[in-house]
């Protein structure tokens, strides 16, 4: 099965997506990861003002099938959280790179961003 990947965003190996704006980063899971999981019943995301680590835990995700951990891609601090989707975690797989993101940080850096995949890199890879 083959999945969008929009080209204007950057991806993690932990299926995380990333699109920066000016020092703001929306950050959510890619429709591979969704698939992968299933149906989702529960998202557990950090709160406004936490300040995250790029590699650390931010919160996890449970499906039917498991619990998996969610990833900082990046340094920074939330800005916002996506409580529709907190609220009704199983409209993540409708709309997963639009009105399914999760978070919102403020940057501390762009370095980490260096790491990240383009489209066509994540697709190879998931898709390999």
């Amino acid at each position: 099965m083959s999945f969008d990947y929009p080209a204007d965003l950057k991806y993690m190996d932990s299926h995380e997506y990333i699109r920066l704006e000016g020092d703001v980063a929306t950050i959510g899971i890619t429709a591979f990861a969704i698939d992968q999981l299933g149906d989702i019943v529960f998202i557990e995301l950090p709160e406004v003002g936490d300040d995250l680590s790029q590699g650390d835990t931010m919160g996890n995700i449970e499906s039917v099938k498991a619990v998996e951990d969610i990833y900082a891609p990046v340094n920074g601090t939330v800005l916002e959280c996506n409580t529709d989707i907190a609220d009704a975690p199983e409209q993540l797989a409708e709309d997963p790179y639009g009105q399914g993101w999760l978070l919102k940080i403020k940057v501390d850096e762009e370095t980490a961003l260096e790491q990240a995949m383009t489209a066509a890199e994540y697709q190879a890879k998931v898709e390999g």
